[in-house]
């Protein structure tokens, strides 16, 4: 939010500073994110001067220029080479002296430099309108006033005022500091000094000549509803004061009455909207929700559909306004405008935010009805807007104020104890200061005894409703530097489950980071196509959009997601890891699952002079896999083929029934959803399992053995069916203490094997703890092996 330190001042007399005020703005809780000054023209006229043209003749080798001598008021006159043909003696004149930057209405900057024009010296610029951005005028030089002060710089004569504007990072329950009136109250309160409020006693009718009839047909979502005609308006641009506050704060001047609507919505805090008196059909206006399916445009010239849910203002015959979010391109202000109904009301805050959601809209005024406006100020905004309008457009205001307000909203009544303040804030702060600090916020005080204060709170401060929202008030005021750091700290021990689930995750993610990983973090919420069971997701009841409807069930998509991103950019080569939840419903009851998920894309290795970049396959998730599981010493884990649709092959990793990593080649119609153009690897790992078994792992130690380790080799030939997993679990079956390792290292499939058939090379790894092993033993083991491999699977030696 941008408020401007001008502006802010009409409010407030101060003599404080811009960098002084954005430091208080930020101590109060309304954080200054950026101060930016800003110039009421581009350039701000620096470097430009009032001269008077002392002399003026015609150009010897051009017929449409002049050559003139200018007082600038220095030693010497200035001659100007001048092409406009209203220049002449005894003008006053604004004159770009040689080295200053011109910023024109229309184009780019340019520097004056000293020059000669067909031959003749020029020390700088006659200046027209458009020239130096005071306007559009561009038939001639401007000529100003003959008192004009020869020699006075052009930004003082003009009398531009620098500016500077703050960006507020407003909190969403801030609403009562969503203008600049909010903003000065708390200035005022932490300045102890006055709030300057804008005066409306000049407001009368002056005839009724106009009526419009209201009639609210839906109370809840517009609690109050406040309009007023006028008539006689002229639309036309805004005075230049009136668009230099817009322009200041970012706002394009449309017209005086769309201006003035805009001006009080930042002025006050109360969106505004005018109708074409003379386009509202039957000369009615209602306040009512349209059927299901009504079409409707609106000021962006689209075509909207609406729903039964959302709140319109509408003539006898047709909507013509979005409640509190958008106007319509019918009975909106235009040039030929001559009456307007003028509304200001206070709609239900849900309503509007669910509407705007909805369109996907969003407006200065639904920013601030989504966040609550004070239904107190609608009349006083109405009579402030009105006179602006009759000051900038002229007109009469041609009707009584309607106003519908059944049910007025209640201040909120809070019972506040002195020790709860101190108790709270931690810091004996005396009573009468926290009395005065919540009587300069604008809560009334309607009772103090020696112990509490009774309050009413008013209805523009929504979040404050509780004894503890008070005392904040009270803290942000008073000031959180002014709170003493005790020196003595109480707290207790907090003894950490053990595994501890953060360090665990840590480790691994210093892994896989050491290994040129990039750590990725990714939006929860996702879209619905991504469902593979629709039934069972977590639904959105109020989305952001069609995109973000629902919770991921899945780390696959918002993984291909960043691939993607990366690789639309060139970036093809990318090894990303993501820690994150999972989310489902299961027998009608919310489930979140944690997941780590490991995506591998591109070449493993860069290209180099001497070799070519290898592209990434499925052992290089593998051993990435098989590396994570190795730190955290997780062994004895059965390997299945992936049964998951999401893969177009790989491998489970499970104990007993339950898999703790899946593994592989992401399946293409997958990587389509995604747009993913290369190929993916992707795993994902049951990170609850995972520390499920380091919490039952139990390590001890064990002593290095003294006696070698034997190592023996076997080449076999099996059905091409046989997977490794089928012999290595044979293997350890067959020989549980001594056989340490198993091992392929070799595999052959061609035209020398019978056809179906398969080679493996097997390597064992043979160790005894308490002797060296002999030759006997070791064969005695082999010939096993050999028995086994043949009796289960029907492995031949070759």
């Amino acid at each position: 939010m941008k408020i401007s330190y001008n502006w802010l001042k009409t409010f407030i007399n101060t003599d404080k500073n811009q960098d002084e005020i954005s430091t208080i703005l930020t101590a109060i809780g309304l954080e200054v994110e950026s101060l930016e000054k800003v110039q009421a023209i581009p350039g701000g006229l620096e470097g430009l001067v009032i001269g008077y043209v002392k002399e003026c003749e015609q150009h010897p080798n051009a017929d449409r220029l002049r050559i003139t001598k200018v007082d600038v008021g220095s030693a010497e006159n200035l001659q100007i080479v001048c092409g406009a043909p209203n220049v002449a003696i005894g003008q006053k004149v604004v004159v770009a002296t040689v080295g200053c930057d011109v910023h024109p209405t229309d184009g780019e900057p340019f520097k004056i430099n000293k020059s000669k024009i067909r031959g003749e010296v020029s020390e700088g610029m006659i200046c027209a309108e458009d020239e130096i951005g005071l306007g559009k005028g561009h038939n001639g030089i401007m000529v100003l006033p003959e008192d004009a002060p020869i020699g006075i710089f052009a930004k003082n004569y003009f009398k531009l005022n620098d500016d500077f504007v703050f960006e507020i990072g407003l909190t969403p329950n801030r609403a009562d500091a969503a203008s600049h009136f909010g903003v000065a109250r708390d200035l005022a309160a932490y300045l102890k000094t006055e709030i300057i409020k804008p005066k409306v006693e000049d407001f009368k009718i002056d005839n009724y000549n106009l009526k419009i009839e209201v009639e609210v047909l839906d109370e809840d979502a517009a609690p109050r509803y406040s309009g007023i005609t006028i008539s006689g308006i002229t639309v036309q641009d805004s005075p230049k004061w009136l668009k230099e506050k817009l322009a200041v704060i970012g706002l394009r001047p449309i017209n005086n009455i769309v201006d003035v609507t805009n001006f009080v919505l930042h002025d006050l805090g109360q969106p505004l909207h005018a109708f074409d008196a003379d386009e509202i059909v039957g000369g009615k206006v209602m306040v009512k929700k349209c059927a299901e399916g009504t079409k409707f445009k609106t000021l962006d010239e689209v075509e909207r559909t609406l729903t039964a849910d959302d709140l319109m203002i509408c003539d006898s015959e047709k909507p013509m306004c979005i409640a509190g979010v958008f106007g319509g391109v019918a009975s909106g202000v235009k040039q030929s405008t001559k009456n307007i109904f003028l509304e200001s009301a206070y709609f239900n805050a849900v309503s509007v935010r669910k509407t705007a959601k909805r369109f996907g809209l969003k407006t200065d005024a639904s920013f601030r009805f989504e966040r609550g406006t004070d239904p107190e100020i609608t009349v006083y905004a109405l009579k402030r807007a009105a006179l602006l309008i009759q000051e900038v457009a002229g007109g009469e205001i041609s009707s009584d104020i309607f106003d519908h307000y059944p049910n007025p909203v209640a201040a909120f009544d809070v019972e506040l104890t002195f020790d709860h303040v101190q108790k709270l804030i931690g810091k004996a702060i005396p009573k009468e200061e926290i009395t005065s600090i919540i009587k300069a916020l604008g809560i009334v005080v309607i009772n103090e005894t020696e112990s509490q204060l009774s309050l009413k709170v008013p209805t523009y401060k929504v979040d404050v409703t509780r004894p503890v929202d008070v005392i904040e008030e009270v803290l942000r005021i008073y000031g959180y530097d002014n709170i003493e750091i005790p020196q003595k700290v109480n707290a207790s021990l907090n003894v950490s489950p053990k595994p501890d689930k953060e360090t665990i995750q840590n480790t691994i993610a210093d892994l896989l980071t050491a290994n040129g990983f990039y750590e990725i973090l990714s939006n929860s919420l996702t879209k619905s196509s991504y469902s593979k069971d629709l039934d069972s997701a977590v639904k959105i009841l109020n989305p952001l959009s069609s995109d973000l409807d629902v919770m991921r069930q899945s780390m696959l998509y918002s993984g291909l997601e960043a691939v993607a991103y990366n690789q639309n950019r060139r970036t093809a080569d990318v090894k990303f890891y993501e820690f994150g939840k999972t989310y489902q419903t299961e027998n009608g009851k919310y489930k979140e699952s944690n997941h780590l998920s490991v995506f591998m894309s591109g070449k493993a290795d860069s290209e180099q002079w001497n070799q070519a970049g290898k592209g990434i396959n499925f052992y290089h998730l593998k051993a990435s896999v098989d590396a994570i599981l190795k730190r955290l010493n997780i062994e004895k884990l059965q390997s299945d083929v992936v049964e998951n649709e999401d893969f177009s092959y790989g491998i489970s990793y499970k104990r007993g029934a339950k898999i703790l990593a899946s593994f592989g080649a992401v399946a293409p119609k997958e990587l389509k959803k995604a747009d993913v153009s290369k190929p993916v690897f992707y795993a994902d790992i049951d990170w609850d399992m995972l520390l499920m078994l380091i919490k039952n792992n139990k390590i001890s130690y064990q002593e290095v053995s003294k006696f070698p380790a034997v190592r023996r080799d076997l080449s076999i030939l099996l059905d091409s069916n046989v997977r490794f997993e089928d012999l290595k679990r044979i293997a350890l079956k067959t020989e549980k203490n001594l056989l340490k390792e198993v091992n392929v290292f070799d595999v052959y499939q061609g035209d020398k094997l019978p056809e179906g058939k398969k080679s493996y090379a097997l390597s064992f790894i043979l160790q005894d703890e308490e002797k060296t092993l002999t030759d006997a033993q070791i064969d005695e083991m082999m010939k096993k092996l050999i028995a086994n491999f043949g009796k289960e699977v029907g492995a031949e030696i070759r």
